[in-house]
């Protein structure tokens, strides 16, 4: 009887086993290796056939998208047609009812404040400076005071930061800016002479800085 070869049997298996796992090992390793690798191991896309033509890029909108909108404008954010706002009621300094449609034929900015919010008092006195610079049968910044504590609380609130050229308004109800829908105070509306909404900025800003005159012009345009 033939001597058994000692590479037979179980024992004699393990090489194989052995090297066949190491193989598996690498096989996988590469796998990995070209998948998660550095970007230049990445597949390329194929590039666009010769004479094929490019799609268009999808137009800009949303803030920031707007050629005006930048520097201290850039949260300004443009509607895409200007937009009707229907009957906004509130009063004046002496309690008497308005309307924004008496402004009709003017370019207004309307910004909605309140006495208990800290950045409508720090930007009340460039909204003064910019009506001072550019108010006239044109354009009015149109401020209006919207918190229950009336004509009172908001003639002290600019009496405090010093305005001289803005009107007193106030909508004691402080329902406008529901209205509005005004999510944060102060919130500015640029509205046009037909009294629609051109767009608007949540948040303070340097409503008397020079890109803020550059929105206000091209709309009086």
């Amino acid at each position: 009887m033939a001597a058994g070869n000692p590479n037979d049997g179980p024992r004699g298996m393990m090489p194989t086993v052995m090297w066949a796992t190491v193989i598996a090992a690498v096989v996988g390793f590469a796998a990995v290796y070209v998948t998660l690798g550095r970007p230049d191991n990445a597949l390329r896309q194929p590039s666009p056939a010769q004479g094929e033509q490019a799609r268009p890029a999808a137009p800009p909108s949303g803030q920031g998208s707007h050629p005006l909108s930048r520097g201290q404008m850039a949260a300004f954010v443009f509607k895409k047609t200007p937009e009707e706002l229907g009957e906004v009621k509130f009063q004046d300094g002496t309690g008497t009812e308005r309307t924004l449609a008496q402004w009709h034929g003017k370019v207004v900015l309307l910004n909605l404040w309140a006495t208990w919010c800290a950045p409508c008092r720090k930007e009340m006195p460039a909204l003064d400076r910019l009506q001072k610079e550019l108010g006239s049968d044109s354009f009015e910044v149109v401020a209006i005071s919207v918190d229950r504590t009336g004509l009172p609380g908001a003639r002290k609130f600019l009496e405090e930061t010093k305005v001289e050229s803005l009107a007193l308004y106030v909508d004691p109800t402080a329902r406008l800016a529901t209205t509005l829908r005004a999510v944060g105070l102060p919130a500015t509306l640029l509205l046009d002479r037909q009294g629609r909404e051109i767009g608007r900025l949540l948040g303070p800003a340097e409503w008397d800085s020079e890109d803020a005159k550059r929105l206000i012009r091209s709309a009086l345009e």
